[in-house]
């Protein structure tokens, strides 16, 4: 008993000792309790280890087995020692979450739940117990049940803590037969049977992979990108049931730009670029990408102004109406085109715009970008060419091309990193009005909402961070126009939450976007899909706390520190569950208990 006391102190002290310092914002995590026990504090739900079956936005304990210390001589011995049983690699390895054992987890959770204890409070030195968060303690699955988490949590009444709420995860799998799979009423009625109550009510939960790995040429794209709708509904019927047209759905949309897949790929390769150009501004060096075609850029460019002298002579011959008739044909050939597929290039380029796609294509060295320039500044000057510029353009080329209408053009340096500085501002140029060309011809959006994006107003870094924000929310509104075919009205509201959000935080493009759905809307997506994940929960009330049981199917490992394995089967986790009869299952159950203080 004296052995028992001394550890749960020391627990409660220890856990006190880290919820100030979470508290105070100095914890350093994760920290050591014992030799072979490290706790830490997760307060975000989104870098939660128990995020597969817990969303609460609420900081929890994670107790877990600290990673084997090495003794740096020994690394050192084991690089020279070629017949070392262990190899540095081996050492060197970056060692993820480990497990406790279920027998360890049980005693941390039994100090845990003395130290809530308020009939224990005077022999933990505490007048009146604090309520710390939520502990959790990964388990190794041991045990005949295969535990993989415990959790407890203190439960109040006003603010005295008058029980304990355990929670225990199971999970065995991969199955394929669903034969073992337990009936609705057997779940229902051991939930009975743990919690003494007759009535109990069911809630279902589905989220299926709209966009999920793709093969191309035999190979598995591994991205970032997917596109999952979540399904909630009420009263399940059956195990794996289709979630039925009167569920709520919500997808939750997440788009990393670049992806191969993506429609508007092409426009992410030229924003590299630009952004190639704005990080050169900012060190003074460039890695040139590779040419894309074979024409250097002098003669490119060269071309560019001989195209431009020929239509400034054809344009003197031809009537002023017909030459209004092709500029509106023009911009219906580039609303249409965009409206299948965001075009790389529109239809209506000024001369400084096409003179940025060209370049970008032929560009490889410094000494391209200042000849290409000086070139274009040097035919300004003689006045042989007065090229067409939109109105509003702010580039620095631009600038120089209406002084020249007027023969007011000053002398320009093109030296230093001004000749980068005057590329990327035509790169801004164009893209601030492809962009606005899109989602204005679309009719997602208005000027007044796009205005903080496209402001050239504010320093050159911020205005390439916010053009950097209004290209994922376009890899986001066309992903979904291209690939679920979503109704305007749908896009629409999705390009203003993805605005909201961008206006008032940074740049993320692992940002999940979530959008509100009729299920009739994807149907078609998924009922003849296998479900990510599927689960049921099991609902009692107890004055006024509920107890859920909750069984659950995944299609991947749900946790991350314990390794499944059946002969048989693949135990890759990125293999596509496609590539079955039938999908196979990693069943976990969480179930929960109260224990109360009297």
């Amino acid at each position: 008993m004296d052995s028992l006391l001394r550890h749960t102190r020391a627990f409660h002290a220890f856990l006190l000792r880290l919820h100030d310092q979470e508290n105070k914002g100095t914890l350093k995590e994760p920290t050591m309790y014992e030799d072979d026990v490290q706790v830490h504090i997760v307060s975000e739900v989104k870098r939660s280890p128990l995020q597969a079956f817990r969303k609460e936005h609420m900081p929890i304990f994670i107790a877990e087995r600290a990673p084997l210390k090495v003794d740096e001589d020994h690394m050192e011995d084991s690089r020279n020692n070629e017949t070392s049983g262990l190899s540095s690699s081996k050492l060197e390895e970056n060692v993820g979450p480990l497990p406790l054992s279920v027998m360890k987890a049980r005693q941390l959770v039994s100090w845990y739940t003395l130290a809530h204890n308020p009939q224990m409070s005077q022999v933990v030195n505490c007048s009146v117990p604090t309520a710390f968060p939520v502990l959790w303690v990964r388990c190794d699955g041991s045990d005949p049940e295969g535990t993989v988490w415990l959790g407890a949590e203190p439960m109040k009444t006003g603010k005295e803590i008058t029980s304990i709420v355990f929670h225990t995860v199971t999970c065995t799998g991969p199955i394929v037969d669903r034969s073992p799979f337990a009936s609705i009423e057997i779940l229902k009625t051991a939930h009975k049977n743990r919690h003494s109550c007759s009535a109990v009510m069911t809630k279902g939960y589905a989220q299926y992979d709209l966009f999920g790995s793709t093969v191309l040429e035999n190979t598995i794209m591994k991205s970032q990108s997917n596109i999952m709708v979540d399904f909630t509904w009420n009263n399940v019927e059956k195990i794996l049931e289709i979630p039925p047209l009167t569920s709520n759905a919500t997808l939750n949309i997440k788009v990393e730009p670049g992806d191969l897949r993506s429609p508007v790929i092409q426009i992410y390769k030229e924003l590299e670029f630009l952004l190639v150009l704005a990080r050169g501004l900012k060190t003074g060096e460039i890695e040139w990408p590779e040419v894309l075609e074979e024409k250097s850029a002098i003669i490119v460019v060269q071309e560019l102004i001989e195209d431009l002298k020929d239509q400034l002579n054809a344009s003197q011959q031809r009537p002023k109406n017909k030459e209004n008739e092709k500029l509106r044909s023009d911009a219906a050939a580039v609303e249409s085109t965009i409206h299948a597929s965001f075009a790389p290039e529109r239809g209506d380029l000024d001369f400084a715009e096409q003179l940025w796609t060209r370049m970008r294509k032929t560009v490889s060295s410094y000494q391209d970008v200042v000849d290409c320039l000086v070139l274009v500044i040097q035919h300004l000057k003689c006045k042989d060419i007065q090229p067409w510029i939109h109105r509003g353009s702010d580039s620095s080329l631009s600038k120089l091309i209406q002084q020249s209408y007027h023969g007011t053009m000053p002398t320009v340096s093109v030296t230093g990193l001004n000749a980068i500085r005057m590329l990327l501002e035509i790169g801004l140029d164009k893209f601030r009005r492809d962009y606005i060309n899109y989602f204005i011809g679309q009719e997602l959006t208005t000027l007044n909402y796009l205005d903080y994006f496209v402001n050239y107003t504010v320093n050159l870094e911020e205005q390439i961070l916010r053009l950097q924000k209004l290209h994922h929310i376009l890899e986001l509104v066309v992903s979904c126009s291209a690939f679920l075919n979503l109704s305007h009205e749908k896009l629409f509201t999705l390009t203003q939450s993805c605005s909201r959000y961008y206006k008032d935080n940074p740049l993320d493009d692992r940002h999940v976007f979530q959008l509100p759905i009729r299920p009739t809307t994807i149907n078609a997506f998924y009922e003849n899909e296998h479900p990510f994940m599927w689960r049921m929960e099991i609902i009692s009330c107890h004055g006024q706390r509920e107890l859920k049981t909750m069984w659950q199917l995944n299609t991947r490992p749900p946790v991350d520190h314990v390794t499944f394995t059946t002969p048989g089967l693949p135990v890759d986790d990125t293999t596509l569950c496609s590539d079955y009869e039938e999908a196979f299952y990693y069943n976990t159950v969480v179930s929960c208990s109260q224990a109360r203080f009297t």
